[in-house]
C-alpha cells in the first residue's frame, strides 16, 4: 500500500482567536473545529494532513523550511496578517519550492485597501478566499489534485 500523500496546513497569527473573533467576518467555527475537519477531509481523499498555528513569523518560516525534508508534498497556508507584510515568508516558500496554496476565510479584496495586496501570492499555486471555513477544504481539495498531475 502506497503512503499517504502529507500535507502541512499552516496557520498564521490571531486565528487561535477564531470562534469569538468577529464572527460576522470569520465565522463561528474554531480554528481547532477547522483543522478536525480538514484532517478528516484528507483521509477521505488519502492524504495526512498536519495542521498548526503559530502567532510568531519565524516560526511560519521554520516550518516551511522543513517541510521538504519532513516528507510534506504540499503547503497550506493561511497567513493571516502577514499576507501583506511577509516577504520572509514568500521567500521561504520559493526556497523549499512546494507547491502552495494560500488560504483565507474571508475575501481579502473585498475588505479594506490594505488587505487587498498579499506578499506571498506570488509563491503559491493559487488561492482559496472567502468560502469562511470551507476554504481550508476546498485548498486541500485543489492542492491534492495539482499533486495528483505532478
Amino acid at each position: 500500500m502506497a503512503a499517504a500523500v502529507r500535507v502541512l496546513c499552516l496557520s498564521g497569527p490571531n486565528l487561535q482567536l477564531l470562534g469569538t473573533r468577529e464572527p460576522e467576518v470569520y465565522g463561528k467555527a474554531t480554528l481547532a473545529e477547522i483543522h478536525a475537519r480538514l484532517v478528516a477531509r484528507g483521509r477521505e481523499l488519502g492524504a495526512e494532513v498536519d495542521a498548526r498555528q503559530t502567532n510568531h513569523e519565524g516560526t511560519l518560516v521554520d516550518w516551511i523550511g522543513e517541510a521538504r525534508a519532513s516528507g510534506f508534498a504540499g503547503i497550506l497556508l493561511n497567513p493571516g496578517a502577514y499576507t501583506h507584510t511577509s516577504i520572509a515568508i514568500h521567500d521561504a516558500l520559493k526556497a523549499v519550492s512546494l507547491p502552495c496554496v494560500e488560504v483565507h476565510l474571508s475575501n481579502p479584496d473585498a475588505r479594506e485597501p490594505f488587505r487587498r495586496r498579499s506578499r506571498v501570492a506570488r509563491a503559491c499555486i493559487g488561492r482559496v478566499a472567502g468560502f469562511g471555513a470551507d476554504s481550508y477544504a476546498l485548498a486541500l481539495d485543489g492542492l491534492l489534485r495539482v499533486l495528483s498531475r505532478a
